[in-house]
């Protein structure tokens, strides 16, 4: 198999890049990264080679894209703005990326009749009550009514439209996939985990908006990318799975257990002005994935999982440190 791998230079593109090198050692990928702030060259370190090739274009070039897809096999499409912050002061680039981006895309997939899959957010589906007694069981499924709150989850929602449209309309061989939020090595330090080990890291305060009651349900990545690799080789066409790993926390609860582990105290942070829009609770029934494919979950110990996320970066000062200076500066300005 031959994969073209957009957003390939990205926190979880290339962590889904490293897991197929890893465990799919024959696959040959073209990672397809316009190395915008997010992207990172550094971020496959140690991968490329002539198996796995990194090539800096925009997924909105339909000359390149069409250059590309016509070599390979299939498509896994990450590439996307996706920093809610960021949709909130400028939403253009979200719709250039994330929608734009992903009708080239899938116009060319169309062309060359390339297996593709997208991989999109629980955010699409706007959010959940906190949990209660009554509404604790509510989960996100693939037939949610999609309601997206911000710029960001109404481009993505737009760009999974797209998918089902020209997979209905035009016969693309593709699937979706809608994940909960993921966390691990070498996501960007504008993220709420890796912004608040990488402040207490460099004697910064970190900060929590609002009350930090909001909900998300966690997943390390390298499970998030297993499961998209069921999704690719064993998903059936023209389906939506969820994935997610059932380890709901409110942002609060997070933020006191990076303080433990990094033997900071409790209430060691500050708390700023709230996200406009900011969605309550994200829950993710992923049983649709394990019954149908057999995925599971690896990494259920969500304590554990972050301990080894604070290591790497203690470990990676050099790859986070250059841009902590620029990204507390964009944050103060907007007293975030």
């Amino acid at each position: 198999m031959k994969l073209l791998v957009t957003g390939g230079a990205g926190f979880i593109g290339a962590n889904f890049v490293r897991y197929v090198r890893q465990h799919h050692p024959a696959v040959r990928m073209i990672v397809l990264d316009k190395l915008t702030y997010a992207g990172n060259r550094a971020n496959l370190a140690g991968v490329l080679s002539d198996q796995v090739q990194l090539v800096v274009g925009d997924i909105c070039d339909a000359t390149l894209v069409e250059q590309l897809m016509a070599q390979v096999d299939a498509c896994v499409h990450f590439a996307a703005e996706s920093h809610n912050d960021n949709a909130l002061r400028d939403p253009q680039p979200f719709l250039e990326s994330n929608v734009i981006g992903t009708y080239t895309l899938l116009e060319a997939a169309r062309r060359y009749d390339v297996r593709f899959h997208h991989v999109s957010t629980d955010e699409v589906y706007g959010d959940l009550p906190l949990a209660t007694s009554d509404t604790a069981a509510r989960k996100f499924t693939p037939e949610s009514r999609y309601l997206p709150s911000s710029p960001y989850s109404a481009t993505k929602a737009a760009s999974d439209m797209l998918v089902h449209g020209w997979t209905r309309s035009f016969g693309v061989r593709a699937t979706l996939s809608n994940c909960s939020n993921n966390y691990g090595p070498y996501q960007h330090i504008e993220k709420f985990i890796p912004r608040t080990i990488t402040n207490i890291l460099a004697g910064r305060r970190p900060k929590l908006y609002g009350t930090g009651r909001n909900v998300r349900d966690w997943i390390n990545t390298a499970d998030h990318s297993a499961a998209i690799w069921a999704i690719l080789t064993r998903g059936r066409i023209g389906e939506t799975y969820l994935i997610g790993a059932n380890q709901e926390l409110d942002n609060l609860t997070v933020m006191q257990q990076i303080l433990e582990a990094m033997g900071q105290p409790h209430d060691a942070f500050d708390l700023v002005a709230d996200r406009p829009g900011h969605d309550r609770r994200y829950a993710i029934d992923a049983s649709k994935l394990t019954h149908e494919l057999g995925w599971h979950p690896q990494m259920t110990d969500f304590r554990a999982g972050l301990r080894q996320t604070i290591q790497w970066y203690q470990s990676h000062e050099a790859w986070w440190a250059p841009q902590k200076a620029a990204v507390e500066a964009e944050y103060a300005e907007h007293q975030q």
